[in-house]
């Protein structure tokens, strides 16, 4: 057994290995020394005291500069006020029993001080926080040892397991444990300038100064792209070695007869990617592509000419869209695109063309036995549906191409039982409108090539966006209803998006849940219902105009009637959750309103407001909220009205909410093994491990000459973040 795998209890005994557990799952030698410092606090270096954000669990070293006893005999306590030349933080301790902290809680006194970021009027305090003095006449001899030298590592820690108690637990293992081997080979490290793993390991834990940790960190995160690299490494030489069917362009086929019909120009972008795909199509093996581009920048039609150019060449395409509403546009969206090639063997089709069917759990009974015989026999060359084209009962002829939209929006085994219908692995085609965190963690990480659609199609309008902070300018909310009139008034229609859609949350509202609760806004009331918000708009601001609801638990009938006469026109104004997200399509809507805005994500704005200025006639959208200024949600509010740019968004919400894991840990349901590697500051570094990775596995697929990597990837990976590498 390695050192790394060693059981902690038998190095520092049951006690501190359960604690360790209980606070950070943390079982092994191998998990302690990679729960990394946070960073390294310099001896005489105090925090920034005004960037602590309520309910926030800190770590700050800081300087006391007062301590007085308050109170009477039976409610006494002890105020200390700790600065950093720039602010001051409260602490409280409350009993007769805490007075004696007034004597070692001198000014001047500078320590660590641990807890949670409370309130009390309009000062920031902790109440009971746990701290320790780094003047070193308190300490015993392994503590002044820890904090002697020029850096303190802060640790990711709880309210029972100290940043102090962790370092010590780190020094008492690295004590006890034999120099540990090296998994990356030599000629590697010398190539890449990186220092040995047992130097990396023991330095970044307790460095000499800030370029050894730099260097440490440098190493360890070097350790984890390259094992996530050389993981896709081996899947990717799987991939082109499985076999598919090629499925060549054919002249004079459904795709030259759409593209002659067409009845606008393609763009550069379109065209480019559309010969990529065209190429990928043709050969033995599976194409896995991603395809991201803007909010209407016309990712549907270069799919369509890939699903042509598929069903030209005998095959049949499934596009999977994460709602019955998307679905269905998109039904409609390629048949009216098609036309009279869409109606292959009907009374308006022709002699050359195919079928689109469409496939939801709710169709009616008729409907669906129509479909699945289409898609079964192989009538319907273009099936599009949500969910239920994964169920056991849906079979194809012959599925060719999977295409998948808004893939975040899926789960690993979705996919992959989509895929598994087909007797040969099928081509692969990922579409996202904006890339949200993982999205872009796949077109670094992933083993999907990767096009992306920079360019609008001419003739769209331009959207503006403005926050409507209802807390500081109350009157702008009335504005916002007045300016849904004029809209109206001069012929167009909008949309006022609620978070929820009544009492409890709906389908519609599942991905909120992934956007962090700001650690700076206050208690809230219950976020605003789609139900409650028409009641009041139709008894108030909007009495008069012609409103109605969407949401995902309407019946698939009354969704499809709802869009059906919004996009006729016969409905002013929509008043809907995110179910009109992506996909939505009415070039007639020009203004969108979204209350609670700040609950909402970066990018799910972004996709929001895609819905409007899809004509002619410029958009505007009003994002309302009641968070304060100053505040991490107004930022991300002002980001979004700041830039139409979705990718530089993307960025944004990664850099807010960081990359998640990569490997799909929420979907696997395994913890997350990278600690270091960032998305956005080590791209580079990505890129040269990949390089490695890929010679690593060119010589040696298997790693058997490497049997070191082969045991970090085994760690790195475990067995259902493999899977999700593999079916991603």
């Amino acid at each position: 057994m390695s050192a790394l795998s060693t059981p902690l209890a038998d190095l520092v005994g049951g006690r501190t290995a359960k604690a360790m557990d209980k606070a950070f799952g943390i079982h092994t030698v191998g998990d302690l020394l990679r729960h990394y410092p946070r960073r390294m606090a310099e001896r005489g270096e105090l925090t920034d005291l005004a960037s602590l954000r309520i309910d926030e669990d800190v770590t700050v070293m800081a300087e006391v500069r007062s301590c007085e006893i308050k109170g009477y005999d039976t409610g006494l306590r002890v105020e200390v006020v700790v600065g950093d030349g720039r602010g001051t933080l409260n602490l409280v301790f409350f009993g007769k029993r805490s007075t004696w902290r007034k004597k070692e809680l001198a000014p001047g006194t500078r320590g660590l001080f641990s807890g949670k970021v409370g309130m009390f009027g309009q000062t920031r305090q902790l109440a009971h926080p746990e701290y320790l003095l780094l003047h070193g006449d308190d300490l015993d001899a392994h503590e002044a040892d820890d904090f002697a030298g020029a850096l303190i590592p802060v640790y990711p820690a709880s309210k029972d397991m100290r940043t102090w108690m962790i370092s010590n637990t780190v020094r008492i293992v690295l004590g006890m444990i034999d120099p540990l081997p090296d998994p990356v080979p030599a000629e590697i490290r010398a190539r890449r300038g990186l220092l040995d793993f047992d130097t990396a390991i023991r330095t970044i834990h307790r460095p000499a100064d800030r370029d050894a940790w730099y260097g440490a960190r440098r190493r360890l995160k070097w350790d984890e792209a390259l094992g996530v690299q050389l993981a896709l490494a081996q899947r990717r030489a799987t991939a082109a070695a499985n076999p598919a069917t090629a499925r060549p362009p054919r002249a004079d086929g459904i795709l030259d007869a759409f593209d002659a019909e067409l009845p606008f120009v393609l763009t550069g972008g379109q065209r480019e990617i559309g010969a990529v795909l065209s190429d990928e199509l043709a050969q033995p093996h599976p194409m896995h592509r991603l395809l991201q581009g803007e909010v209407g920048s016309g990712k549907t039609v270069v799919a369509l000419r890939a699903m042509l150019q598929v069903v030209d060449a005998g095959g049949q395409t499934a596009l999977l869209a994460p709602t019955e509403v998307l679905a269905a546009q998109h039904a409609r969206s390629i048949e009216a695109l098609l036309g009279s090639l869409g109606q292959l063997g009907r009374l308006s089709g022709g002699d050359l063309g195919t079928r689109v069917a469409l496939l939801s759990g709710s169709l009616p009974s008729v409907a669906r036995k129509r479909a699945l015989l289409e898609a079964a026999v192989g009538t319907a060359g273009i099936v599009v549906g949500t969910h239920a084209l994964i169920q056991d009962q849906v079979s194809f002829a012959e599925l060719g191409l999977v295409v998948i939209d808004e893939q975040h929006r899926f789960g690993v085994e979705q996919r992959d039982a989509l895929r598994s219908k087909a007797d040969r692995p099928p081509h692969l085609l990922v579409m996202t409108a904006t890339p949200i965190p993982r999205t872009v963690a796949m077109t670094v990480f992933g083993d999907l090539d990767v096009s992306t659609l920079t360019e609008l199609p001419p003739g769209r309008a331009v959207t503006s966006t403005t926050v409507v902070p209802v807390g500081e300018r109350p009157a702008w909310l009335e504005r916002t209803w007045l300016r849904i009139r004029e809209e109206v008034a001069a012929g167009h229609q909008a949309y006022v998006v609620c978070p929820r859609i009544g009492a409890d949350l709906g389908e519609d509202e599942a991905e909120l849940a992934d956007v962090p609760i700001p650690d700076d806004m206050p208690p809230r009331r219950a976020p605003l219902a789609v139900a409650d918000t028409l009641a009041m708009l139709a008894d108030g601001p909007l009495a008069g105009l012609r409103l109605a609801p969407l949401h995902g638990r309407l019946q698939p009938d009354e969704k499809d009637r709802t869009m059906a006469e919004f996009a006729a026109g016969r409905v002013d104004v929509l008043v809907a959750t995110t179910v009109i997200e992506v996909g939505v399509d009415v070039a007639n809507a020009t203004v969108m309103v979204v209350l609670d805005a700040d609950r909402f994500g970066i990018s799910q704005l972004h996709q929001l407001r895609g819905r409007i200025g899809r004509g002619a006639a410029p958009g505007v959208c009003l994002l309302v909220t009641e968070a304060p200024p100053g505040t991490l949600s107004r930022e991300r509010l002002d980001a979004v009205a700041a830039t139409t740019d979705g990718f530089e968004l993307a960025r944004l919400d990664v850099e807010q909410r960081r990359e998640g894991d990569v490997l799909g840990a929420a979907q696997s349901g395994t913890r997350s093994q990278l600690r270091l590697l960032s998305l956005l500051r080590d791209e580079e570094l990505i890129i040269q491990a990949r390089d490695e990775a890929l010679a690593i596995v060119a010589s040696d697929p298997e790693l058997s000459r490497h049997p070191l990597l082969a045991a970090q990837v085994a760690a790195l990976v475990a067995d259902e973040q493999a899977d999700y590498l593999e079916k991603a």
